[in-house]
């Protein structure tokens, strides 16, 4: 298992996984975080496809409000992550 690994957080991605429909995922997160929390993980991932998309960082902070230390460490995840987030937009991609 690597650093993050561990039971209590596979548990965690299981249960995400069991989530049918959007409604379900509002009711689960927003028992599981913060407000600020979820809108602070919706704007990072707004922010990944808009990189994503080659869109630059003045562009991307003046449309979400996104600090360009946001932008940043979230385009360092693209460029070096582990694809996590290349993952979900790919397959938000593949469905539209």
């Amino acid at each position: 298992m690597g650093k993050l690994e561990s039971q209590e957080l596979d548990a965690l991605f299981r249960a995400v996984l069991s989530l049918q429909t959007v409604e379900e995922c509002y009711r689960f997160f927003e028992d599981a975080c913060t407000i600020k929390e979820l809108k602070d993980l919706g704007q990072r991932f707004a922010v990944a496809r808009m990189l994503a998309a080659g869109k630059v960082y003045t562009e991307i902070g003046k449309e979400t409000g996104a600090s360009t230390a946001t932008i940043g460490r979230v385009n360092k995840s693209l460029l070096y992550g582990r694809d996590g987030y290349k993952i979900a937009i790919e397959r938000l991609a593949d469905e539209a």
